[in-house]
């Protein structure tokens, strides 16, 4: 049985990377996308585990072979998540996120229309800048960049399927497992992986 392609979309600091990392570690059967870019490689950083370290000339002939789900240049390099990729993972039964903006969602639904978009928000604006300066790494002018950004980004909600308030951490966690686990038990996916069983219980 194949698996299911989920976009994660979130402004930043809604908490979107803590809950995916701990959603991977519940559980086996999900995955995270490693996306490409042309950016160079930085220490401490593995190859095909933290991204996919592509030259430009590599990046813009996968871009012309059309092996890009979405991509976008950012600050001088490339980023995109490779369609081959995605579906080797598929094919493999897995679960595969994609962890991008509301911008990449739009690309991905206009190639593979049957992916599951998740939103998850902050309960407050003000938890949102608590958190975003909680963080220590960034500016005040940064923060309120942020800030700005996210408001956009936030505008774009009704563009997916659900939608996941990160107030406590626990329930946002067990809100996300659940609409995968609902995902894995369609009548698509259940006639797809229980077939024999099931034409064995219509057949006279």
């Amino acid at each position: 049985m194949s698996g299911s392609l989920y976009i994660v979309s979130a402004p930043s600091g809604a908490g979107k990377t803590s809950l995916v990392n701990k959603l991977i570690q519940l559980d086996s059967h999900i995955v995270v996308s490693v996306s490409s870019t042309t950016r160079a490689i930085r220490p401490g950083e593995e190859d095909g585990v933290n991204y996919h370290f592509l030259s430009t000339e590599d990046f813009e002939q996968k871009i012309a072979d059309g092996d890009f789900l979405e991509h976008a240049d950012v600050f001088d390099h490339y980023y995109g998540t490779s369609k081959s990729t995605v579906e080797a993972e598929l094919k493999k039964g897995k679960d595969v996120i994609l962890e991008i903006d509301w911008q990449g969602a739009q690309q991905v639904r206009s190639i593979m229309p049957e992916a599951i978009s998740i939103f998850i928000l902050p309960p407050s604006l003000n938890e949102l800048q608590r958190r975003l300066t909680g963080r220590g790494t960034d500016s005040e002018e940064i923060i309120a960049r942020r800030m700005a950004d996210a408001q956009n980004e936030i505008s774009h909600y009704h563009e997916f399927d659900y939608i996941i308030i990160n107030n406590v951490f626990d329930i946002a966690l067990q809100e996300l497992h659940s609409i995968f686990s609902a995902g894995r038990l369609t009548q698509k996916n259940q006639a797809e992986k229980h077939n024999s069983l099931i034409q064995s219980l219509i057949e006279h």
